[in-house]
């Protein structure tokens, strides 16, 4: 475990929050509470710097006394060690850094102690990536919440929010629920929905889910550190379960034999990571082929295609390349990105790369099996 936390350090810290925690009593004698944040990435940063500037107000009856996140990992070109963005950003803020803990599992007995030295009422995870065993459940009084970017019980797993715009979904949200053993299956203390156009694709959907999820967080945490919420909170119902499994690489090409709204559904979950991918085929005027293997960054779907072609060829149109794709629908590419090249659009991909002399045909992806 990638952790600091001296002994002196730790005793400091636990005087230090008596000391806070009488000085912010009330009248009625209360005291701040300790919540303990867990998550990795940036949209759990979002969530976290909401908790920070929230519990910076006089009136706050929490505060956040320790942070919880994957370890560092290596990344770029020089694979140099990086913190998480949570542990990033709750260093840029000045939170001590032996109370940013970094357990490869949660389930470690030394990040348990260290936890329980805390003695938090209540946990929040976001993101956080690390499966939570029932000894760590059973610390916070409060139990420990969740913030999930659907609407529980629907996609339930690893990518909520990638799973659903794969669906095609017109319809999302996000739900608060309690934490229990069983994956996502805890009681939901509220959710929130969230209209889902035809373009928008998973980073900015979960970016938006996870801000609407900060804001009802705060609206019910009255409510979750009186402990009414659990009373309040209503059990999933287990017939409407649908799953939402971790992406692989293997899912991200392309089958053009599939309906072209498939396809772009695809491409707008699979945004960011792994994204997805197809390959054209370039014909010069000798008939010579060269495959191009792309990345496709932004489409359209087309019930049909106007355009006259031989049913593989590749054509160009207005600002778009036209694929044909099953059902005689058509995919339209804006935007793409060759190996090692940045992001282009359509028109100069076009312009760059075809003449009087050439063409493209679409060519079929790498066996993979179709999920």
């Amino acid at each position: 475990m990638a952790r600091c936390s001296p002994p002196l350090l730790r005793r400091l810290f636990c005087r230090a929050a008596k000391s806070a925690s009488a000085a912010g009593a009330g009248a009625g004698g209360t005291s701040k509470k300790n919540i303990v944040f867990l998550g990795s990435p940036q949209v759990a940063a979002s969530v976290l710097e909401t908790l920070l500037v929230a519990s910076e107000s006089p009136d706050s009856s929490f505060q956040v006394s320790a942070v919880v996140t994957q370890p560092p990992a290596a990344k770029n070109r020089g694979r140099k060690l990086m913190p998480s963005a949570v542990a990033q950003l709750a260093l840029d803020r000045g939170f001590p850094g032996d109370l940013i803990f970094t357990p490869e599992r949660a389930g470690e007995e030394a990040f348990l102690s260290d936890l329980k030295e805390v003695r938090p009422e209540l946990c929040i995870t976001a993101a956080y990536g690390n499966i939570l065993p029932q000894r760590f459940l059973d610390i916070p009084p409060y139990g420990t919440v969740n913030i999930h970017p659907s609407l529980l019980p629907l996609y339930r797993g690893a990518a909520p929010v990638q799973r659903a715009l794969q669906d095609g979904v017109e319809e999302t949200g996000v739900s608060l629920a309690y934490t229990v053993r069983a994956l996502d299956a805890g009681p939901v203390i509220a959710s929130e929905k969230f209209a889902v156009d035809e373009y928008i694709k998973a980073p900015e959907l979960l970016a938006i889910l996870f801000n609407l999820g900060s804001k009802l967080l705060l609206h019910e945490l009255p409510s979750i550190l009186d402990g009414t919420a659990k009373e309040k909170a209503k059990p999933q119902d287990d017939s409407k379960i649908t799953h939402a499994p971790k992406l692989n690489s293997d899912e991200s090409w392309l089958s053009f034999n599939q309906e072209a709204k498939l396809l772009h559904n695809k491409v707008r979950a699979f945004a960011g990571w792994p994204g997805t991918r197809a390959k054209l085929q370039l014909v010069n005027q000798n008939g010579e082929p060269d495959v191009l293997e792309i990345k496709v960054i932004s489409t359209k779907a087309c019930a049909s295609c106007d355009k006259t072609g031989d049913g593989n060829e590749v054509l160009f149109s207005g600002n778009s390349l036209l694929i044909p794709c099953g059902g005689s629908s058509c995919l339209e590419v804006v935007e793409l990105q060759l190996p090692g090249k940045k992001v282009t659009t359509a028109r100069d991909f076009w312009n760059e790369h075809t003449g009087n002399t050439r063409t493209y045909t679409k060519s079929g992806p790498k066996p993979v099996s179709e999920s």
